[in-house]
């Protein structure tokens, strides 16, 4: 029998509309019934493309006997956490602050009173394992607990309670120590910092992109190499950066015959990812790699993988209304009569396969170029690893289609589309003419969308290919048609329907697409003048008066949660603040207006202590300083702006003007003055570096 989530069009929340266990989705009516029943509230967040979210769904939540206990004893509410980032938010937080980590999926326990977490984990087990309790011992342990203990329960939740409303207040520094806004020196030292994270790991260890922190230590580069002086070593962004963008454009993480990549390896050797794909991961990995290939690292690995990541993007992630899907699996069937997926099942091959698709000369070519051995590299099956960061032949790519072939059942020129699959049963039983595909989930999310568009208009500024530049415009066109409802952004799109308010970070990383497009497209005046509107909605719903930046939530949104957040710290994407605090210094110098200036010096001082503290959470914050003591505005005409926007200078935006002085080809701007005019190209780079 279904329960509350069998109308959810959350692919996520709609895999458990079958359960036994009686599922909530967050809302009023679900709360309300937990204060009158007097049961704790069950909350369980995860997202589609989780694995151990998908474990727990075929294990515990399928289990009658967990299910019953569940229905008789507690409220049990699902969340998408890509619907609610807000309340993943907290309740992570919470969870980090009793067990010292984190993950998904995220299971906590809440008093129905006040929703104040009382107990929380991640993977339960379906029986002891893994070191691990088993879930219906969990269950009956903390119903117990919360019958009998009262005065425990009242103590934990008030220590609880009182670091979450600590937690959202920073102090603010004074006048006198706010030097560091224009203190090139603390600049360079955080930057550094950040720059610490993209060390290699140590054995034994995962590997994440961490794609905000490669970013600023590559903006690192462009600083003047004195600064970094008084440092007790010296700065390794160059090496560091490039390493990084080879460990991507090479490694596990990377699928070289279909494009794209996983959200992470399992090992610290970039071999083995964790197979799903994340929109947002791609995203912010193009924009690095061309980064790096503007910044003079040109390596051949770079720019086929942005290639590769762009035709998967078109192939598979783009929706006929023009926006990108969300995600893929990693697990999927191996064929249609398997009960359970299995991880990487698309993406993977065992050795004999390879020896039937390939004649021997053809195997040995393969094995000159990626780390291939009979005895696999993943659970007895290969992933496929490159040696070397040179340009493919012809030979190679040949063979990489043929791999190509055999994984989708046609070639990668005549397959211009591959439906998703979105759902489990539509995988199995799709005609599918190679391997049987991971699930798609094919919703829209606005910031996800937007780190997208930002990469591929960073791509299209770098390459000048004009197809990424208009399925970039398309996507934004979308977003930009379809996403207001009375005056005010949403945040997600099922196939035409339009739910979820849009938080701080949709609205962040839309200005911030908003803005790339203009600086590589600034002869049309769209980009700008949407940015500027897209701002002020901002402003209206989200900005805090009192303490500068902004909260995650609007000011119109009903519910209240147990406290305003604002994001601040960076994890898998960059902090809505350090982007929305850098999006404000862009519109600064392309406007000239002074009071989106102000709100850069506000929201720089609310945040200040952090940064001086904990700089190593806040790579975004620290490139929203670094734009404001760095950014510069070039005046100059269109195709001087495209020879400018190839090249590597992270802390300029460009505006055309076709009015300048006499044997001037551009002026430079920097904060309220402007330096002399360049007569001459290698004059204007010269004072831009």
């Amino acid at each position: 029998m279904a329960n509350h989530l069998q109308n959810s069009q959350s692919l996520y929340l709609h895999k458990h509309a079958n359960n036994p266990v009686n599922w909530w989705y967050w809302c009023e009516e679900a709360l309300t019934l937990a204060k009158q029943e007097n049961k704790p509230i069950f909350l369980s967040i995860g997202y589609s493309s989780c694995h151990w979210c998908t474990v727990m769904e075929n294990e515990a939540f399928s289990d009658q006997e967990i299910a019953d206990y569940l229905n008789q004893n507690f409220i049990a509410i699902k969340v998408d956490r890509e619907e609610r980032p807000d309340l993943d938010s907290i309740y992570m937080q919470s969870l980090q602050m009793m067990t010292g980590q984190g993950g998904w999926p995220l299971n906590i326990f809440l008093d129905p009173l006040d929703q104040v977490p009382f107990y929380g984990g991640t993977y339960f087990p379906l029986e002891p394992r893994y070191g691990r309790p088993g879930f219906l011992q969990v269950l009956q342990s903390l119903r117990r607990f919360y019958d009998q203990e009262k005065d425990k329960l009242e103590t934990f939740k008030t220590e609880i309670l009182s670091h979450l409303k600590q937690s959202t207040i920073l102090p603010i520094i004074d006048n006198n120590t706010a030097n560091y806004l224009t203190d090139s020196d603390f600049l360079a030292r955080v930057i550094d910092l950040n720059t610490n994270i993209i060390r290699p790991n140590s054995p034994g260890r995962p590997c994440f992109p961490m794609i905000p922190y490669a970013q600023i230590a590559l903006q690192g580069t462009k600083l003047d190499r004195a600064i970094f002086e008084d440092l007790s070593e010296n700065y390794q962004g160059e090496r560091l950066t490039q390493q990084r963008g080879e460990d991507l454009a090479l490694g596990g993480i990377y699928d070289h015959v279909g494009g794209g990549f996983h959200r992470y390896t399992v090992d610290a050797t970039w071999t083995v990812p964790h197979f799903e794909k994340m929109l947002y991961d791609n995203g912010q990995i193009i924009e690095y790699l061309s980064n790096l290939w503007s910044s003079d690292v040109k390596i051949p690995a770079f720019k086929r993988a942005i290639q590769g990541t762009f035709q998967w993007l078109q192939r598979e992630m783009t929706a006929t209304e023009n926006y990108f899907y969300a995600a893929q699996d990693a697990d999927s069937f191996v064929n249609s009569e398997e009960k359970e997926p299995e991880e990487g099942a698309f993406y993977v091959w065992e050795y004999r396969e390879l020896e039937k698709l390939l004649n021997p000369e053809e195997l040995s070519l393969l094995k000159q170029e990626f780390m291939i051995n009979s005895q696999g590299n993943f659970e007895g099956k290969i992933v496929l690893q490159r040696s070397h960061n040179h340009e493919f032949s012809i030979n190679i790519e040949n063979i990489l289609e043929k791999l190509f072939i055999n994984r989708y059942g046609e070639s990668s020129k005549n397959l211009k589309t591959f439906p998703p699959a979105r759902n489990n049963e539509e995988a199995k039983n799709g005609n599918w003419q190679g391997k049987i595909p991971a699930v798609t989930d094919t919703k829209m999310i606005v910031s996800w969308n937007s780190l997208m568009i930002s990469g591929l208009a960073r791509a299209y500024g770098v390459f000048k290919d004009q197809s990424y530049v208009e399925i970039a415009s398309k996507a934004t066109n979308f977003i930009l048609n379809n996403q207001w409802i009375n005056n005010r952004l949403y945040r997600l799109n099922y196939e035409g329907q339009v739910t979820v308010l849009a938080q701080s970070e949709d609205y962040a990383f839309l200005i911030k697409a908003l803005l790339d497009l203009h600086n590589c497209q600034p002869e049309n005046p769209q980009w700008l003048n949407n940015a500027i509107k897209i701002q002020s909605e901002f402003d209206q719903y989200f900005w805090s008066i009192e303490m500068g930046g902004y909260f995650n939530n609007g000011s119109d949104e009903k519910q209240q949660l147990l406290i305003k957040e604002r994001s601040y710290i960076d994890n898998a994407t960059p902090s809505a603040n350090g982007i929305a605090l850098t999006n404000l210094m862009r519109l600064f110098l392309l406007t000239e207006n002074t009071d989106y200036l102000d709100q850069v010096e506000q929201g720089l001082k609310a945040f200040s202590s952090f940064i001086g503290q904990s700089a190593q959470g806040c790579p975004s914050l620290i490139g929203a300083l670094n734009f404001y003591q760095n950014g510069k505005i070039v005046k100059a005409n269109q195709s001087i702006l495209e020879i400018l926007n190839s090249q590597y200078f992270p802390t300029t935006v460009y505006k055309i003007t076709e009015d300048l002085p006499n044997n001037c080809i551009g002026i430079v701007c920097q904060g309220l003055s402007c330096l002399e005019p360049a007569e001459t190209l290698d004059q204007l780079i010269d004072q831009l570096s």
